[in-house]
């Protein structure tokens, strides 16, 4: 009998502890952005190449490239090719891309730089753009802004240890 009751009470239940944690976040932001200009120089580049040609340049030391520059503009001398074997085949292809001049003061406001890529943006506007919250209601209304970001946030966090 000692061993049962032994056994009975090893069957008792015995609480359960447990931890529940239990979280609910809101968030909201407005967010008007910045003026922003963005600009790309591009460069100068020169190519030539060719078969069964002779090129001659002013200089003898090279035959078209760059020279000294102005405003970030190099100079360039192009060559002049002639047929090296008459009544042969010939080919003779020279390429020259001229690049952004380098502005010497700042720009002007409102002006168009010389640049190849130039991306500009004016300065948000909230207008009536307006967000609320209220006990996790959230409304988030873009109304007349323009350049405006509008961000709203609903988390539900549950852990059980």
């Amino acid at each position: 009998m000692k061993k049962l009751l032994l056994l009975a009470a090893l069957c008792v239940p015995s609480a359960g502890f447990c931890d529940i944690q239990s979280t609910i976040t809101s968030s909201v932001k407005l967010e008007s952005l910045s003026a922003a200009t963005s600009a790309d120089k591009l460069g100068s580049s020169y190519s030539i190449s060719g078969t069964n040609i002779t090129t001659t340049s002013g200089d003898a030391a090279s035959v078209g490239g760059f020279g000294s520059a102005t405003n970030g503009v190099p100079a360039v001398t192009m060559p002049s090719a002639t047929q090296t074997t008459a009544g042969e085949t010939f080919s003779f292809t020279q390429s020259y891309l001229e690049g952004d001049a380098t502005a010497g003061s700042a720009p002007t406001v409102g002006t168009v730089g010389n640049f190849s890529d130039l991306t500009s943006t004016a300065a948000g506007s909230v207008g009536t753009a307006a967000v609320t919250l209220d006990h996790h209601t959230m409304s988030l209304t873009g109304g007349t802004g323009t350049g405006v970001v509008l961000t709203g946030q609903f988390v539900t966090d549950l852990t059980v240890d």
